[in-house]
């Protein structure tokens, strides 16, 4: 979490911070979870893209006492969290496959969720574009591991082509929801598409291939292409689908887009985990050897 002035005015933030969770987006998987019943009755859990862990947090003490395995993986390295299993590797790799079917001996995962987002470029149509290719690297592990009518969630940026991923969805799953949580603000592109009911493609075998892209990894489950998307390719007769849009929170929750008056004695509160790998590393182990020279 950041230390902007606008940061410690939001209250998600602050409360983010006094509960304990390393990220405001606790709060996202939480209300999600109140308004679809998401961690009834699960115990095989894998979350993508986990890092810094503030929704396997969440799994972990939700699900704690329920004799649960909860497996976290991320291609940054993650401060432990009781309870979770993490693993620094790549979502896309065959071995971060066997090794999660590994850990759950050989059994299936029930839910699958991921937070992952790119860095944001500011550039709306290369971000969505770049978010739907890590959302589908997200499902071809997802369609390996998830047992039949289990259950996927992943943030999503919304944009003028995103039913082309809900109709995509729709062949893999009974219903597919588009939610904006609470805490997420108005003002971002940001949702979470819900899917329940995994159901398999009759006859497709996913199999993970560091040599297949997504679209030839997808062929053979026929649930329609991009290529261009002016000329989609669905069944005859079969329109592009909607996803039900809901809100999910209390109405009468603080305002994630709002910023709020700091009280003159309030005290500061540091992150909960400070990050482990952060991007600018680098630059301070320069800067403190001197490599760094100003021209």
């Amino acid at each position: 979490m950041g230390k902007s002035s606008k940061d410690k005015r939001d209250l998600y933030y602050r409360r983010a911070k006094e509960e304990g969770w390393r990220a405001r987006s606790a709060f996202k998987l939480l209300q999600l979870n109140q308004e679809f019943n998401l961690f009834d009755g699960i115990t095989r859990v894998v979350d993508l893209c986990a890092a810094p862990g503030s929704w396997s947090q969440v799994l972990s003490r939700e699900l704690q006492g329920k004799n649960a395995k909860i497996v976290a993986v991320d291609l940054q390295p993650m401060t432990p969290i009781d309870g979770v299993t993490t693993i620094q590797a790549d979502i896309t790799h065959p071995n971060t496959l066997q090794t999660i079917l590994d850990i759950f001996a050989g059994e299936q995962a029930d839910f699958v969720c991921s937070d992952g987002a790119p860095d944001v470029t500011g550039l709306h149509d290369l971000d969505e574009y770049i978010q739907a290719q890590l959302i589908l690297s997200a499902l071809q592990l997802t369609t390996c591991l998830l047992k039949p009518g289990g259950t996927f969630v992943a943030k999503i940026f919304r944009g003028r082509d995103i039913d082309l991923l809900y109709s995509q969805l729709s062949y893999l799953f009974e219903r597919v929801i588009c939610a904006k949580p609470r805490a997420s603000r108005g003002t971002s592109l940001e949702a979470f598409i819900v899917c329940l009911g995994y159901k398999p493609r009759p006859g497709w075998n996913p199999k993970l291939d560091l040599q297949t892209s997504t679209e030839e990894f997808f062929e053979g489950a026929d649930i329609g292409k991009a290529g261009n998307l002016e000329h989609f390719e669905l069944p005859d007769d079969e329109e592009r689908k909607i996803a039900k849009f809901v809100a999910c929170g209390d109405i009468n929750d603080v305002d994630s887009d709002a910023t709020y008056t700091l009280e003159l004695n309030r005290l500061a509160l540091e992150p909960v985990q400070m990050p482990t790998a952060p991007p600018y590393k680098k630059a301070l182990e320069m800067k403190r050897r001197g490599d760094l020279i100003r021209r």
